[in-house]
């Protein structure tokens, strides 16, 4: 792994960076970006780039310099040999004082970069209790404050699953923890519509735009118990058949879902930022 802070290569990527006060460690004051890396070229890092912004301004953080984002890329992953790994961009508000409130400190940026192991092709995934609010302050950011999704997970890994699939408050389908959700129901595929509460996933746009699919909010039974496929989608899942979903058994990967994979690699292969 290598690892970069405010603008410098660290020589221990492992060694304290980040000081103590920094709001996004007191407090999860942060936005963040997790990319794909293929044949060591980021993938989509354009609109990876594009996300943060929108992500920073809705926390009202100042976004960072996209030259400056990219030349950190550059720097972690210059010399590394990385057939398949992640890319991991952080902003946070910075040195703050103890407590919800920001202090005038700049914020603080890092890009870090390592290699990661494919997923399977299929899984398991549960749903959770817990609902997303579609109306909070955070909906549809990509934000460092991760303990619902912590303990979400925790569940599912409980119960033998690698993702856990929230409802929001109305009790529609939203998503996983760190995925999207497409389902198949008389032949047709969906997926909720952002209005759900749901992060508008890269990958999740991406497979709107090369396969297609109906957005729409129903409740999570249409697609827990009726669906004759289920799959998910992320940055580093790419597009992964669902086998159980629950104490349910399903085909995977499906018809559609195969199809869906095809495409997937085919433009992918193609364009490293479509």
């Amino acid at each position: 792994m290598r690892a970069w802070i405010d603008g410098a290569l660290l020589e221990d990527p492992t060694a304290a960076a980040v000081r103590v006060d920094d709001h996004g460690l007191t407090v999860g004051d942060g936005v963040f970006e997790a990319v794909k890396v293929v044949q060591g070229q980021p993938f989509a890092l354009t609109r990876h780039l594009d996300r943060l912004a929108r992500s920073a301004a809705g926390l009202g953080l100042a976004g960072p310099d996209p030259d400056l984002v990219r030349a950190g890329v550059a720097a972690v992953l210059e010399g590394q040999d990385l057939p398949l790994g992640r890319l991991r961009i952080t902003l946070t508000g910075g040195p703050a004082p103890m407590g919800s409130g920001r202090g005038d400190g700049a914020p603080t940026l890092v890009v870090a970069a390592g290699p990661m192991a494919p997923w399977e092709p299929t899984t398991a995934v549960v749903t959770v209790p817990w609902p997303r609010n579609e109306r909070g302050a955070t909906a549809g950011l990509k934000t460092t404050s991760y303990a619902e999704n912590v303990v979400a997970l925790a569940r599912a890994q409980a119960h033998g699953a690698t993702e856990a699939v929230f409802t929001n408050t109305r009790g529609h389908l939203c998503e996983g923890t760190g995925s999207n959700v497409f389902y198949v129901v008389d032949g047709e595929l969906r997926t909720p519509t952002l209005a759900s509460g749901c992060l508008a996933g890269v990958t999740r746009g991406l497979v709107l735009e090369w396969y297609g699919a109906r957005e729409v909010d129903e409740p999570v039974a249409v697609a827990a118990e009726d669906a004759s496929e289920v799959f998910l989608v992320s940055t580093t899942r790419d597009v992964q058949g669902v086998h159980r979903w629950g104490g349910r058994e399903l085909p995977a990967p499906g018809p559609v879902t195969a199809e869906v994979a095809r495409v997937w690699a085919e433009r992918e292969a193609a364009d490293l930022d479509p």
